[in-house]
């Protein structure tokens, strides 16, 4: 936002357009009175452009809203990737001369020529004067291919900031742990052995294609929701689940983003954008949503079902539950997984490889991300592979601790 503004005031561009990869994100982005820390100007995009917001799904009146927005004198647009990309098949590149482009989660560019964000940044840095801010938590692709050639990255004035110093600058957030957890049977039934409904928590359910899912993922929401309590009501207005703890009959607060019906997802995702208060939610369950930008300052457990392949999904996660806010001292993310076939000298080495990994991708630019796989422990006289993780039934955590500026 200092930037886009810098840009636009004092810098001679006449636009600022800010892409998202997913519309939940968007939120972050709204009006902020930058004037009241002393800044020369305010955060005021007009809701008119703000193509995140509910109400607006189909990608035809998204496309015509952003060419709309290119004619017009209008200063500020927040869009999705796939709306800017969609959109920019239709316009012609000198269209963002003297247009500042932001993009958020900057990892979805990529130098394969297959990628199409990356073939419009390409088309833009080298057929236009568009300038590009590139936004991102990991710089670094899961599928190892680099997010840019070194022409084009070379253009780029880097900046780097770690999870240390974030660390360092924050008031309340004091360490961050780190963990594996691992589980015999279905993870519904060992879910309640990590999940503390008193800590804020965002719970990402497995794939339906990984091993760890049931292939159903609406029933393993309802069956996390019935092993925390009875579900009391859903808010007609704002989609929340009102779910009466077993334990002492506290209600708490729940979000469903693994419902798969747009309207309810809208409502809930509405209500989540506007949160501003540490009892305005409790927990939320999700499956694609909130793993990139979501902003939940208030969480204080990211607790991720099912092995990730990407170490950039990970990084990404850890993300959700670090961000500062007077009711923590620390977060946690924790990985619950199949127990696979386990060896103790194994398991010691191959836990703390992916740590270091993980460790590693929180204080560098660039990590080249591991081959891990899993192996689920089906019996006694199961076989071991190469690359495969041995471990056994235990949480292991790595604490990274704010260190004296």
């Amino acid at each position: 936002m200092y930037i886009a503004l810098d840009k636009l005031v004092k810098q001679g561009l006449d636009k600022v357009i800010v892409a998202v990869p997913e519309r939940s994100i968007g939120g972050s982005f709204g009006t902020t009175l930058l004037s009241e820390q002393g800044f020369f100007a305010d955060w005021k995009p007009n809701p008119l452009y703000n193509l995140c917001t509910p109400g607006m799904d189909e990608s035809k009146s998204k496309v015509e809203a952003f060419k709309k927005f290119m004619e017009n004198d209008e200063k500020i647009m927040i869009c999705t990737h796939a709306t800017l990309r969609f959109a920019f098949e239709q316009l012609d590149t000198s269209k963002f001369n003297k247009t500042l482009l932001a993009i958020d989660e900057f990892h979805h560019v990529s130098a394969d020529g297959e990628n199409r964000l990356g073939e419009l940044l390409r088309s833009l840095m080298e057929k236009s004067t568009a300038h590009v801010v590139a936004m991102t938590g990991s710089y670094f692709r899961g599928d190892s291919v680099p997010v840019l050639k070194p022409t084009y990255e070379a253009k780029f004035a880097k900046v780097t900031y770690n999870y240390y110093e974030q660390l360092n600058g924050y008031t309340f957030l004091k360490s961050l742990g780190i963990g594996y957890h691992f589980y015999q049977g279905r993870y519904t039934s060992a879910i309640n052995e990590i999940l503390d409904t008193d800590k804020k928590t965002i719970i990402h359910i497995p794939n339906v294609n990984s091993g760890e899912s049931t292939k159903d993922k609406h029933r393993e929401v309802d069956t996390i929701l019935d092993s925390i309590g009875d579900v009391i009501s859903v808010d007609e207005e704002t989609g929340v689940i009102n779910v009466k703890r077993k334990s002492d009959g506290k209600l708490l607060k729940v979000a469903d983003l693994v419902n798969d019906n747009s309207k309810d997802r809208d409502k809930i995702v509405s209500y989540l954008r506007e949160i501003k208060s540490i009892d305005d939610m409790d927990l939320i369950i999700a499956l694609g949503m909130a793993k990139e930008g979501f902003d939940w300052p208030y969480c204080e457990h990211a607790l991720t079902v099912g092995y990730r392949g990407s170490l950039t999904e990970i990084i990404q996660i850890i993300g959700r539950c670090t961000r500062d806010s007077n009711n923590k001292n620390h977060a946690q993310f924790t990985n619950l997984i199949a127990q696979p076939d386990a060896l103790d000298k194994d398991v010691k080495l191959s836990v703390n490889n992916m740590l270091k990994a993980i460790t590693a991708s929180l204080l560098m630019e660039q990590v080249l991300a591991p081959n891990f796989k899993f192996k689920t422990k089906l019996g006694d006289d199961d076989k071991s592979e190469g690359g495969t993780i041995r471990v056994n039934r235990h949480l292991w955590c790595l604490k990274l601790l704010k260190v004296p500026v």
